[in-house]
């Protein structure tokens, strides 16, 4: 059965980091693109950033130049680097796979809850 588990949630004031991480099993994770999404109260989920299996990648302009996404495909792991974090970017994060080749793929975790608050 295919499981991604997310891990790095917490508490953090504002100015501080977190490293979010997503351990991928089943699934055969060198092919997928993935992507971490969030989604605060009240509003919409929204993609956060992502890395291919080519290990391009792609973040949302709020985050730019503050959060990192990286893959270890040994580990079968995504990691998601947060700096300099604000009270806005609070929220429920979800890791998610995307098939690059081969069968249409997707699948999503269970979420890690992000709060910033002082």
């Amino acid at each position: 059965q295919v499981q991604l588990v997310e891990s790095g949630g917490g508490l953090v004031q504002p100015g501080g980091s977190l490293r979010l991480s997503c351990v991928a099993s089943e699934i055969t994770f060198g092919i997928y693109t993935m992507n971490w999404y969030r989604q605060a109260p009240g509003k919409q989920r929204e993609l956060v950033a992502g890395i291919t299996s080519g290990t391009s990648t792609k973040y949302t302009d709020s985050v730019k130049g503050r959060f990192t996404v990286s893959r270890d495909n040994s580990r079968n792991t995504v990691y998601l680097q947060m700096d300099n974090l604000k009270a806005a970017d609070t929220a429920v994060y979800y890791c998610n796979a995307n098939a690059d080749f081969g069968a249409p793929n997707v699948y999503w975790g269970q979420g890690t809850q992000v709060t910033v608050s002082s």
